[in-house]
């Protein structure tokens, strides 16, 4: 199994292929595009994410004591960073998803390059993905 810590380790690495941020943009949009969309009966208002500038859904489902999420934003970048966010937390274990450490945010630089409104957005996302965990395990 990949843990947190392998996953970030290798999003680091294809970031660290890139020269500049435009490439490290493209690479979030691709990552967005590639996304599997959420189901249409999940893009509910009781799944948006409060607080981003865009409209971002995210759904979770526990399945053998870890969560498997889905998403889907209405901008593109939105899109590549609920992506990425996926790809490290989704089948990971309860437990590992609220004490995970997104070390891998810094390491690359997104926040920096993100809006005021998209790193809020950002800090959001992780949030309702920790606040899923949480609520499973209860």
């Amino acid at each position: 199994m990949n843990t947190i810590q392998n996953i970030q380790a290798e999003i680091v690495e294809d970031f660290e292929m890139f020269e500049d941020w435009m490439q490290k943009y493209e690479y979030l949009i691709e990552l967005g595009k590639e996304l599997a969309l959420i189901e249409k009966q999940y893009k509910t208002e009781d799944n948006l994410i409060k607080g981003c500038q865009s409209r971002v859904w995210l759904h979770a489902e526990k399945q053998d004591g870890k969560i498997i999420y889905t998403a889907d934003s209405d901008a593109i970048m939105t899109k590549g960073i609920i992506a990425i966010l996926i790809r490290v937390l989704s089948e990971q274990k309860l437990e590992d998803i609220i004490h995970a450490d997104l070390s891998f945010i810094d390491t690359i630089g997104l926040k920096e390059q993100l809006s005021v409104t998209r790193a809020n957005g950002l800090v959001s996302m992780i949030k309702k993905m920790k606040l899923y965990a949480l609520a499973y395990q209860n």
